[in-house]
C-alpha cells in the first residue's frame, strides 16, 4: 500500500535530481530514501527514476507519478492545515534572514511559532540578501526574509515592511541642532551595509555628486560593527532607523535632519512554488503580521527622536 512518506520522498528526489539533497531536505539519511524510492517502484511495478552520473531524473513513468504526487502532497498540506490542530505541523523550516530582521523582530517571530506550532523547528541562517537569494534559489532553504521582492521564476513574495532609511550618527559629531547638508555629511566616513547589495549601491549613488568631494565608504555585513562603529563617532550610519531604537531612546544616536533622500527598504517574505508548503506560508504571514506591528511602534519612538 503507498504511503505519503515515499511519495513525499520521490517528490523531493525529482525536485532536487539527487538522493542526497532530499535527504538533506526531509532530515533523513540516503540510504533511507533508496529504501523508500525501492519500495514505492516495487509498489508501482514500474522503474521511476533514471540515476545516471549521480542525478536522478525521472523516467517516463517517474514523470507521470510526478504530477500525481504533487496534488497528493498539496491536498494532504491543506488537509492537515485546516482540519488538524497546530500541532500537527511539525518538521524543520530552513530560514533565511536578513540581517535588519535580525535587529527588529525576529525574536518575536521565533517566540511565535514557538507558541503556535510547537511541533515545528526553525533552522535559522542569517546573510546578506544576494547569497540567500541563492541558497533559496538552490532550495537548500525553505524561507527567505530579503530585500524583496524577488523576481526569480518560481518564486512567490509577501511584503513583509518597508524600512525607513535614516542618516544616525553619535551627538558628539554636533550634527544634531539642524538641517545637514550634503556637504557637511561628506566630510565624514559613511557606514552601511556591505558591497553587492542594493542599499550599499544606492548610498553610493546618494554621493555622487560633482559637488560633493569623494566619499569614505565603510561597509559591513555585519549590522551590529556598523552601529558601535557610528555610536564610537567613527561616521555616519546610513541603515534603517528601526534598528537602532535603543540607541535613540538612550542619546547615544540621533536621527539626523537632512534633505537627501533615499527610498525605503521593501522586505518581503520569499520562498520557492511547492506542492508543501502550507507550513512556509503560515509563517511567512504570522512575519507579516509580527512586522506591521513592530514597524508601527518603531516609527513612533523615531518620531520622538
Amino acid at each position: 500500500m503507498l504511503d505519503f512518506r515515499s511519495i513525499e520522498t520521490f517528490l523531493w528526489v525529482v525536485k532536487l535530481g539527487s538522493f542526497r539533497g532530499a535527504a538533506a531536505r526531509l532530515n533523513t539519511t540516503q540510504p533511507a530514501i533508496s529504501q523508500r524510492i525501492a519500495q514505492l517502484e516495487r509498489e508501482m511495478g514500474v522503474k521511476l527514476l533514471n540515476r545516471d552520473h549521480r542525478v536522478a531524473s525521472p523516467t517516463p513513468s517517474g514523470r507521470q507519478m510526478m504530477v500525481y504526487a504533487e496534488k497528493l502532497i498539496g491536498l494532504r498540506a491543506a488537509m492537515m492545515a485546516e482540519v488538524g490542530d497546530r500541532s500537527a505541523m511539525r518538521g524543520v523550516m530552513r530560514l533565511g534572514v536578513a540581517e535588519t530582521i535580525v535587529h527588529t523582530w525576529l525574536p518575536r517571530l521565533v517566540k511565535s511559532v514557538n507558541e503556535v506550532y510547537p511541533n515545528l523547528s526553525l533552522e535559522i541562517e542569517v546573510d546578506i540578501t544576494p547569497n540567500l537569494t541563492a541558497r533559496l534559489l538552490a532550495q537548500e532553504i525553505e524561507l527567505a526574509f530579503v530585500v524583496g521582492p524577488l523576481s526569480a521564476s518560481g518564486v512567490h513574495n509577501r511584503v513583509l515592511a518597508d524600512y525607513p532609511i535614516g542618516f544616525l550618527a553619535s551627538p558628539s559629531l554636533g550634527l544634531g541642532k539642524g538641517p545637514v547638508t550634503p556637504a557637511e555629511l561628506a566630510r565624514f566616513p559613511i557606514i552601511t551595509f556591505p558591497r553587492k547589495t542594493r542599499p550599499y549601491e544606492v548610498v553610493r549613488e546618494v554621493f555622487d555628486r560633482p559637488e560633493l568631494p569623494p566619499i569614505r565608504l565603510h561597509a559591513s555585513a555585519s549590522l551590529a560593527t556598523v552601529i558601535h562603529m557610528a555610536v564610537e563617532g567613527l561616521g555616519i550610519a546610513v541603515i534603517p532607523s528601526a534598528i537602532v531604537e535603543n540607541e535613540l531612546a538612550h542619546g547615544r544616536l540621533q536621527l539626523l535632519d537632512t534633505d537627501l533622500n533615499i527610498a525605503p527598504l521593501t522586505f518581503t517574505a520569499s520562498w520557492l512554488a511547492s506542492p508543501d508548503v502550507v507550513a512556509v506560508e503560515r509563517v511567512a504571514e504570522l512575519a507579516r503580521q509580527i512586522a506591521q506591528s513592530s514597524l508601527a511602534v518603531d516609527a513612533a519612538v523615531t518620531a520622538r527622536h
